[in-house]
């Protein structure tokens, strides 16, 4: 398990990461200032879907698992390519559970990959973020991780121009930060931080544990 690495308390955590995004952690430059960020809902609203969120599976599935990820951290790679594949498979692609994954960056790089992904679109949003995840011992270690990663992602019709954009786009990243702020909102303070049918799961979970948990829920 990851803990949070920007700085303690909501709005002042997602302050810091608003000015990170566009000076980075290696090579800084200036940038436009991002646009207000929406008020993010209470906390009974945010275990159901909202507007912005991405959905693995059927919306209607009835039973719903909440994700909060950090794309550079190494937990929550191992949960999308180790552990995922399992639970869609079971669970997911039978109409059981729907996924709704959300960006919790813990640092400057995780953002700028979480708005990169935002900008695949919906259609291919899940298939970005498996390549990210599938690479990241790759790219996040580099000494240019946006640059590393922007190579695999030509197959997803994301080349260097079209990354740029996306990290210029306030909108985009605007969508990941009002992530982060609703899981500040649920307590969230480390990756990976699943909700299971609105039951708080903090760290690594083998199969077993989640399916555990799903069975429960599931008829």
């Amino acid at each position: 398990m990851r803990n949070i690495l920007i700085v303690a308390g909501g709005v002042v955590a997602v302050a810091a990461i608003v000015a990170g995004v566009y000076y980075g952690t290696r090579s800084p430059a200036p940038g436009p200032a991002p646009v207000a960020v929406a008020a993010t809902p209470d906390k009974t609203a945010l275990m159901a879907v909202q507007s912005g969120d991405h959905v693995l599976g059927d919306p209607k599935a009835p039973v719903t698992i909440i994700e909060y990820a950090s794309l550079t951290c190494s937990h929550c790679a191992h949960f999308h390519t180790q552990i995922l594949p399992d639970l869609k498979k079971k669970w997911i692609d039978t109409g059981k559970v729907k996924l709704v994954y959300r960006d919790f960056p813990l640092d400057q790089v995780a953002v700028k990959a979480a708005q990169i992904a935002e900008c695949a679109g919906k259609d291919k949003y899940f298939g970005v973020l498996d390549i990210i995840f599938r690479g990241q011992p790759q790219w996040a270690t580099s000494a240019d991780p946006i640059a590393e990663l922007a190579k695999p992602l030509r197959i997803a019709g994301l080349g260097e121009a079209e990354i740029k954009a996306c990290l210029a786009n306030d909108a985009m990243m605007n969508a990941v930060l009002n992530d982060y702020r609703s899981g500040d909102t649920l307590g969230v303070n480390s990756t990976p931080t699943l909700f299971i049918g609105g039951q708080l799961y903090r760290g690594s979970r083998s199969v077993e544990d989640i399916d555990g948990a799903i069975a429960k829920l599931a008829k």
